[in-house]
């Protein structure tokens, strides 16, 4: 297996990390604007209208957290990928992928041949 060539790794790894700081933000935000963060809100005695609007706040938000968490977690994956130096080369088939590819989509973990056999 050839190494990833180091001049791009150095590009995404940077862009990977500052998507990670900018996505845990994002998570740290969301958290604290989420209505059920709020300690004293079971205590409130809020009209119906009120917690109907709270929950589906709520469920919004969690929704969300959701999906940054799970960016979250593959931009750790592949920042670890980068240290073991694994990182570019397909989970599948063992190819590499396609720069092009990582530049678009920089967590990816299959290279577009075995991406489109799972999807099938």
């Amino acid at each position: 297996m050839d190494a990833f060539p180091s001049d791009v790794l150095v590009t995404i790894r940077q862009h990977l990390e500052e998507e990670k700081v900018r996505i845990a933000g994002r998570i740290a935000e969301l958290q604290v604007q989420d209505p059920f963060s709020d300690p004293d809100r079971t205590n409130d005695n809020a009209a119906s209208d009120t917690e109907a609007n709270e929950e589906s706040s709520h469920d919004r938000f969690a929704a969300l957290l959701e999906e940054l968490k799970g960016q979250l977690t593959a931009i750790e994956a592949a920042l670890e990928r980068i240290a073991k130096g694994t990182y570019g080369f397909c989970t599948n088939c063992g190819e590499m992928i396609d720069t092009d590819r990582l530049g678009i989509l920089p967590m990816a973990t299959l290279c577009l041949v075995c991406e489109q056999k799972k999807k099938k």
